[in-house]
């Protein structure tokens, strides 16, 4: 694994080029010299942390202040007219 540098002003020229050098490793993006921000896959984040990949429906389960949320769509009216072929 190989740790990448770029500098705030160069991320920001080419982000892909930061994304994709993540594939190597983690990135480091510096601040006047000094490292101020880490770019990590996805993946290698979860591992770090010891989670596993979280769903959608984990992800709206554990919004603060509630219990989920709650969604209910309207119910569509819809009339079916038979073709007519004149």
């Amino acid at each position: 694994m190989s740790i990448h540098t770029f500098s705030s002003r160069d991320f920001t020229r080419d982000v892909s080029a930061a994304k994709r050098a993540t594939v190597d490793g983690p990135v480091f993006i510096t601040d006047r010299g000094r490292p101020a921000y880490a770019l990590l896959k996805i993946d290698d984040y979860y591992r770090i942390a010891g989670q596993s990949e979280r769903s959608l429906l984990d992800v709206m389960d554990g919004i603060p202040g509630g219990e989920g949320i709650d969604f209910e769509p309207p119910r569509l009216k819809v009339q079916i007219q038979g073709a007519s072929f004149d």
